[in-house]
């Protein structure tokens, strides 16, 4: 076996980027439809201030409070965007965008004290998906397929069936690959595939070949995992979306 592909290494973090695809290609794409494009890193930062917050009220890292704190954080933004899509639909990017920042620079007050939330923090915004093992994936996959079921058996896209969708799949993968991952999983492949026929399955292989690509280019060059798969995601759909408007697909 090569060195630098180890599977053992390389396998979990690869299906890991399958499962955060799976969901976040389609909601990526109706974020495009819904012109609110910075609504995933709010509730990623949201997500990420709630876990920082549960870590400063002593509860383990990876315990079920920790979780539980991520989630209803995200879930709090999440039914605060709706109401705004209902009501304030005007300003709605620009509170989306204050609330990231909010968000943000919270994160960053609850650790200043920390002598690692220098570390923390970096783990958050460009996550850890080398590390990652088959056992963190289980939990993932199960949220991944109930995610599934409802989007695309119940047509679930309006909203605040939407808004609670999406802040269930950005808080169960921006722990596992972090918040700039979890942003261009989302964004990038929507991008490149936009005005295609087959946008959907344009999408998916954008962000199969990144994924793929990009762990096996930073495996060889040993570089950070996850700017890698950013900067393949977009090198791809730069690609494809040239591609496929040529050849009219």
């Amino acid at each position: 076996m090569i060195e630098w592909l180890d599977i053992t290494i390389l396998g979990p973090a690869f299906v890991a980027g399958l499962l955060v695809l799976a969901t976040h290609v389609p909601l990526g794409q109706e974020v495009f439809k819904r012109g609110i494009i910075f609504i995933d890193l709010a509730i990623a930062q949201l997500a990420g201030l709630g876990v920082i917050l549960a870590s400063r009220l002593g509860f383990e890292t990876h315990g079920w409070e920790v979780q539980l704190i991520a989630v209803g954080s995200a879930l709090l933004g999440a039914w605060g965007f709706s109401l705004l899509e209902k009501h304030h639909s005007q300003i709605q990017e620009a509170l989306i965008g204050v609330t990231f920042i909010l968000a943000a620079t919270g994160s960053i007050l609850l650790l200043a004290n920390n002598p690692h939330g220098g570390e923390q923090l970096k783990e958050l915004l460009v996550g850890q998906i080398l590390w990652i093992t088959w056992a963190q994936l289980i939990p993932l996959a199960v949220i991944t397929g109930f995610i599934l079921t409802i989007w695309f058996g119940f047509k679930l896209n309006r909203h605040m069936g939407f808004y609670l969708l999406f802040a269930i799949a950005v808080t169960s993968s921006v722990q596992l690959v972090g918040v700039y991952l979890v942003f261009a999983s989302l964004i990038i492949p929507a991008l490149g595939s936009r005005g295609h026929a087959i946008s959907l399955i344009l999408a998916y292989i954008i962000g199969i070949l990144g994924y793929g690509l990009g762990l096996i280019f930073s495996s060889v060059l040993d570089l950070p995992s996850g700017a890698v798969i950013v900067w393949m995601l977009g090198i791809i759909a730069l690609f494809v979306n040239f591609l496929g408007k040529n050849r009219n697909i």
